[in-house]
């Protein structure tokens, strides 16, 4: 049995169709960025606004307490710096540590309503990146870069949700934070993260998100600024445009990433010297 013969325009048409069909899926593939990694945890609910009812947190702060040592991070490079208040507040020469045995020095703005303060020097690195209004997720990770206890560390935490920081004796308020639960430190450090007050919460795009401002070492607790008392220091201060892409950060990354950001000065320990 003999089948027809295929004529030739059909076959030429064939041919121009599959190249055609060819090199159409290659230019997808070429202009579609890739899948995003999997996260490396499960967020949950959108964490909603302050309410009367968060949980109070107690802390009491001596009448003649004043920190030594603490962690500040650039939000400008016109020489704008944060940190958290207490650990500035009522130091006469505040102080960033730029290696060397060198230190400058800083003139400070004290926010009225939140435990965070502004340092001013001349001139800075590069500014982190801001996210103070993104919205945030229960369970969601944050990375704080910085000095527990005067030396190089690094910590990670899961968002909980919204307490309210008491504070009684000296400067007594109460102030919305975020709880977070701590879940990976820097390996051999053991006990009190003192001296990581001020370091930023950056995100997993390597944005700050906050402020770290206490800790409960007993129930593995880190707190930090809300979006609520943050932005309204950061208006009028970080210019738009001005800050630097972040770097991508994960749970096997963090501390690197941590240690450019310290190497950089755009995390830095800041002292007391009167």
């Amino acid at each position: 049995m003999r089948f027809p013969r295929v004529p030739d325009w059909l076959i030429y048409g064939i041919v121009v169709l599959a190249l055609l069909m060819v090199a159409t899926t290659r230019r997808e593939r070429v202009y579609n960025p890739p899948a995003p990694p999997p996260p490396d945890e499960a967020e949950g609910a959108l964490l909603g606004p302050v309410t009367p009812f968060d949980p109070t947190v107690m802390v009491e702060t001596p009448p003649n307490f004043q920190p030594a040592m603490g962690t500040a991070f650039a939000i400008s490079s016109q020489g704008r710096w944060l940190t958290a208040r207490h650990v500035v507040e009522g130091c006469r020469r505040p102080a960033l540590i730029i290696g060397g045995g060198r230190a400058v020095a800083a003139d400070v703005r004290l926010a009225p309503r939140a435990d965070v303060a502004l340092l001013i020097t001349d001139g800075g690195p590069t500014a982190m990146p801001l996210a103070v209004e993104a919205p945030l997720h229960q369970g969601q990770r944050a990375f704080h870069p910085g000095y527990p206890q005067g030396v190089p560390g690094e910590v990670t935490s899961r968002l909980l949700g919204r307490e309210t920081l008491r504070i009684s004796g000296r400067g007594a308020r109460d102030e919305p934070v975020l709880a977070w639960a701590e879940v990976g430190r820097t390996d051999g450090l053991a006990g009190t993260l003192s001296g990581l007050s001020g370091a930023p919460a950056m995100d997993r795009q390597g944005r700050v998100i906050g402020v770290t401002i206490a800790e409960a070492p007993r129930r593995g607790r880190i707190y930090t600024t809300s979006p609520d008392t943050l932005g309204p220091v950061l208006r009028g201060t970080v210019r738009a445009g001005e800050q630097a892409m972040g770097e991508p950060v994960t749970i096997d990354n963090y501390y690197r990433v941590a240690d450019r950001l310290r190497r950089d000065l755009r995390v830095a320990q800041v002292v007391c010297l009167e």
